[in-house]
């Protein structure tokens, strides 16, 4: 499947507060090389993409806060949107797919988290060549990562029957989207094979997501489209700072995914290749974050980073996480990774925002 109109989004937000100390309001997870690999999350999605297409074809959606880091980490992009303020994902890919599909009206775009790492480029190619092919029938699809496990920490797609979209053999139509699950229920769920997870990959032409937006967000729409309508002239900023504020907080996922596939709209491709979304410590060390090499385990075993050099010694505990930054320590264990989240929110109650 050609990729010629293809154009990749990339919404770079959130601050990742289940990596808490690492990751900050100030300096979320996307800019940082959390695996080792010396390049950032943010950069090894950059370098995904530009595998498949040119750089004046990827485009980043970020806050004003985060615009100079990533200019910084990403030299050649040259579609860069700044959001005057957080408003979720749906207003930032429909910003996106608004302004390019004015500029190419066959624009077939795809969003993908700036946080993510997967490791096998050729799978993701055939993945996306085949979501486009199923775009490029009206379809807005999404690639559903085959399960490794029955994990409760992520959402998962369930699928139907096949569709026979030439180029897109594989896709099926998209029965429903499912919230994260419990354990006995994410365990049926790998066991019944029509279910995978969902990473909150979406492609689809630019036409079909504005005529859904338009169907069932229809303020959000013409919000949009007043902003696209300015984003060549010289009152962009303007306009962006008087309607952007005004525009419904809203995900994707809840805007268009979910409604759509009760409609038969939405088809899924299979995803086989190892993907994470880092969600939090425990994952950060099943991706092969190594610990600090100053670290001393004493009959214990975990993850244990401290960015300042500090010398961490850990003495008869199992599955303990220890994380040391200039001002802060996290102490943890990998059952509990997920309440990190906690920390900051208590912090900010407090009056700690210098610490978020």
């Amino acid at each position: 499947m050609s990729l010629d109109s293809f154009h990749a989004v990339i919404p770079a937000g959130g601050a990742g507060t289940r990596l808490w100390p690492l990751s900050r309001a100030s300096r979320p997870k996307f800019l940082l090389d959390l695996d080792g690999s010396g390049r950032s999350l943010l950069q090894q999605t950059w370098d995904r993409l530009l595998d498949l297409i040119p750089a004046e074809r990827i485009h980043v959606v970020t806050g004003v806060a985060h615009a100079a880091a990533i200019k910084e980490q990403l030299p050649d992009l040259t579609g860069l949107f700044i959001e005057p303020s957080p408003r979720d994902s749906m207003p930032a890919i429909g910003l996106a797919a608004a302004v390019i599909g004015a500029g190419d009206p066959e624009a077939v775009i795809g969003s993908f988290a700036a946080d993510h790492i997967i490791d096998d480029q050729i799978a993701f190619a055939e993945a996306i060549e085949q979501a486009v092919a199923a775009a490029g029938r009206g379809l807005i699809s999404t690639i559903g990562i085959t399960p490794t496990g029955p994990s409760t920490a992520f959402g998962y797609i369930e699928s139907g029957e096949l569709l026979g979209i030439d180029g897109a053999t594989s896709a099926r139509a998209v029965t429903r989207f499912v919230e994260k699950p419990d354990a006995a229920t994410a365990l049926a769920y790998v066991a019944d094979g029509n279910h995978s997870w969902n990473g909150g990959m979406f492609v689809t032409r630019t036409d079909t997501l504005l005529g859904h937006l338009a169907r069932l967000q229809p303020g959000l729409h013409d919000g949009l489209m007043r902003i696209a309508d300015a984003w060549a002239g010289d009152d962009r900023q303007t306009v962006l700072d008087e309607v952007w504020p005004t525009l419904t907080r809203i995900a994707i996922d809840h805007a268009i995914a979910e409604p759509v596939s009760l409609e038969g709209g939405i088809a899924v491709v299979p995803g086989a290749f190892a993907w994470d979304d880092i969600g939090d410590f425990a994952a950060l060390q099943d991706v092969g974050a190594a610990s600090s090499p100053s670290t001393v385990w004493v009959d214990a075993d975990g993850l244990a980073i401290a960015e300042d050099g500090t010398t961490i010694a850990v003495v008869g505990l199992h599955d303990v996480v220890v994380v040391r930054t200039a001002d802060a320590v996290l102490v943890t264990t990998r059952e509990h990774a997920q309440r990190v989240k906690e920390v900051p929110a208590t912090l900010r109650d407090r009056g700690r925002d210098d610490l978020v």
